[in-house]
């Protein structure tokens, strides 16, 4: 343990063996303090050197992070629009103004390339910027991001009088201060009160009565994708829930970016999407608008679930092994029923030996054993894996909670199965920047989120994985699949999601979509909904 603090501390040969030692035994003590336990309890010894509680572990680590040349290069690539980001960014930072922008910007128009550039350029000159984003998936792609619900302990369970964990006198309320800049990617999917939570935060940490305390704030997103999930929620309570909503949103300076949209090489399938996600597609009674003939699986009965996957995992049999192909292909649907039919489709299809993985349910504090265990073991409530999970080596899986951010291991990641264990698993990450490295899954105790209704709180002792080789259109969100089949049989039901699913894709020729129920009386072709809050995207300029 003590070698990680040589390694952040290399380059200062001022510190000496005793230095590390005594780092690591107070992250020890704070840490057990937070169980109600103490250092002495596992027989080590307390913490002596007394100037270690004058180093702040959060602004050493910061100031670790390796600044790579290619984000430094980065700088003099920028095209124009993200050249203008960047020296707005950069200039409020310097001229010590406390300024809030909006990057907005469909997918693939360089939103990170530039948070990249930006970040490599603050900590070139020896100042702090912090990285953080919504999702997991979305901070992995930042150099030292971390998620903001992790970064500036945010409350899961929000309203509008929420602050965050952080304690004024705190070593992270102190990193805090010391940050000249905080970039929050994909912004638009948090709800509103997670970041009036931190505005209250940091007017409080810096004694600075100005939105976020007077820092430099950078948000992140496009508003064309899905909004933040209000369960059971109206239209209505969705757009409150939304950043436009926010109090200080007339204050934030808005930059777009729309020129060069990522990978999308087929001008004619960009035009769409925007259209798409614009809610500008031509359209009949109650947003349904036609499926263009080139992506479009006519349904034939359920035998047609079949010609989609055949489609998406064409030459299955032949290609089980490859890794590339097996990441660069998923089935995207709306629902977590819909994803586990389709999985259970295709684990058939593939080759090699079953493994299959039993979970452990129980109750907290079923004292008197109430509930039957055929009862649990039937219940999959949302973001549990299943209670029978079916595994083959070589098959793709999507990890569903955070288990170690730092080495890529978060909610969202995709893994390819490599060894099978009784209580591990063996994998590879299939996609990111830690792409390639083998991590162990471990088999842990889980529980449903608060948002899930139930008279009980279930316990499901289980790898926290389920089979990718379909996902649903919300968890997609962030990542590029270039070969992708999306399944609707029910129309999408969110703003968002519809632009999400197929944007996720990069042309016509390598995106299909089957709908279920797509006829309508006296009109030819298969229809579907897109569901678009256009006030959301008129406010949002």
């Amino acid at each position: 343990m003590i070698e990680d603090y040589k390694n952040a501390n290399k380059n200062d040969h001022s510190l000496d063996e005793s230095f590390f030692l005594n780092c690591c035994l107070k992250d020890l003590t704070n840490y057990l303090s937070q169980h109600q336990k103490k250092i002495t309890d596992y027989d080590l010894p307390q913490p002596t050197y007394e100037s270690i509680t004058n180093i702040n572990k959060f602004i050493v680590e910061e100031k670790s992070i390796k600044i790579s040349k290619e984000d430094l290069d980065s700088i003099r690539k920028l095209n124009s629009q993200q050249q203008n980001a960047f020296d707005s960014v950069v200039h409020s930072i310097d001229s010590h103004a406390h300024t809030i922008f909006f990057i907005d910007g469909p997918g693939g128009t360089g939103k990170t390339f530039l948070y990249k550039s930006i970040l490599a350029y603050i900590r070139s000159k020896g100042l702090i910027a912090l990285a953080t984003a919504t999702s997991g998936i979305a901070a992995m792609s930042l150099p030292g991001g971390r998620t903001a619900h992790s970064r500036f302990k945010i409350p899961i369970l929000l309203d509008s009088t929420s602050t965050c964990f952080i304690s004024k006198q705190s070593d992270l309320a102190d990193l805090i201060r010391h940050a000249s800049l905080i970039i929050w990617d994909e912004a638009t999917m948090a709800h509103r009160h997670a970041l009036e939570a931190l505005d209250r935060t940091l007017r409080d940490i810096t004694d600075i009565d100005d939105f976020f305390g007077g820092k430099n704030i950078v948000l992140g997103g496009d508003f064309r994708q899905v909004l933040p999930v209000v369960p059971n929620g109206t239209r209505s309570e969705t757009i409150d829930a939304s950043l436009i909503r926010a109090p200080f949103w007339k204050n934030v300076i808005k930059i777009k970016l729309m020129n060069n949209m990522r990978a999308i090489n087929d001008c004619l399938f960009a035009d769409f999407l925007l259209r798409i996600g614009n809610g500008e597609e031509n359209s009949i009674k109650e947003d349904m608008i036609k499926v263009p003939d080139e992506i479009n699986i006519p349904w034939r009965g359920d035998q047609t679930i079949h010609d989609l996957i055949d489609f998406t995992f064409s030459s299955l049999h032949e290609s089980s092994n490859n890794k590339e192909y097996i990441i660069n292909r998923a089935i995207l649907t709306p629902t977590n029923e819909s994803v586990e039919q389709i999985n259970n489709l295709v684990v058939q299809k593939f080759l090699g030996q079953t493994y299959i993985y039993y979970s452990f349910d129980s109750v907290e504090d079923d004292t008197l054993h109430l509930y039957q265990q055929e009862y649990l073991n039937s219940i999959s409530p949302g973001g549990l894996p299943p209670h029978r999970l079916i595994l083959k080596i070589g098959c793709p899986v999507i990890l569903l909670r955070n288990l170690d951010p730092q080495i890529g291991l978060c909610n969202g990641t995709r893994l390819i199965c490599r060894v099978f264990h009784r209580n591990i698993i063996d994998a590879e990450i299939a996609n990111g920047p830690f792409k390639g490295t083998r991590v162990f899954i471990p088999r842990i105790p889980l529980k449903p989120s608060d948002n899930v209704k139930m008279p009980f709180k279930l316990i499901r002792k289980q790898f926290p994985i389920k089979l990718a080789f379909a996902l649903t259109i919300n968890k997609s969100q962030g990542q590029t699949i270039p070969n992708v089949g999306v399944y609707l049989p029910e129309h999408v039901f969110s703003h968002g999601q519809l632009y999400v699913a197929l944007s996720r894709g990069v042309s016509l020729s390598q995106t299909k979509i089957l709908v279920k129920n797509g006829k309508i009386d006296r009109h030819l072709g298969t229809f579907t909904k897109n569901v678009v809050y256009r006030d959301v995207l008129h406010n949002c300029t």
